[in-house]
């Protein structure tokens, strides 16, 4: 049996390559069937934001890529409350659908997963 992995994801959409890698190791770990999630944290809850404009920094889109995750079996997303709090946001400005967990449930999370990986 595959061992489960958590990726959580701590920068914005446009701080770096980060975010992109991320979304790529959940989109190839989905592919293979990998039993897998993903944990937005800090101001990784950037990249859930709907109606984000990659264009004024020439970037490219990542929601396209967040909203593939499902097609790819990667449907467990998780995004910490506090974080939301933190920066002003809700549910209602992402994206796609996150199960929001507070540090309690993070806890948890964190040891539901055999490896982790954190960018």
């Amino acid at each position: 049996m595959s061992k489960s992995l958590l990726i959580i994801s701590r920068q914005a959409p446009w701080a770096g390559p980060s975010a992109r890698e991320a979304l790529d190791i959940a989109l190839a770990g989905g592919a293979f069937d990998l039993p897998l999630g993903m944990l937005f944290l800090d101001d990784g809850v950037f990249q859930l934001l709907a109606d984000q404009q990659p264009d004024a920094l020439q970037q490219k889109d990542l929601t396209a890529n967040l909203k593939a995750l499902p097609l790819f079996g990667v449907e467990n997303l998780y995004v910490s409350t506090r974080s939301l709090a933190e920066r002003g946001l809700n549910q209602q400005t992402l994206a796609l659908p996150a199960e929001q967990l507070d540090d309690a449930a993070l806890t948890l999370l964190l040891d539901r997963y055999d490896q982790v990986i954190t960018l």
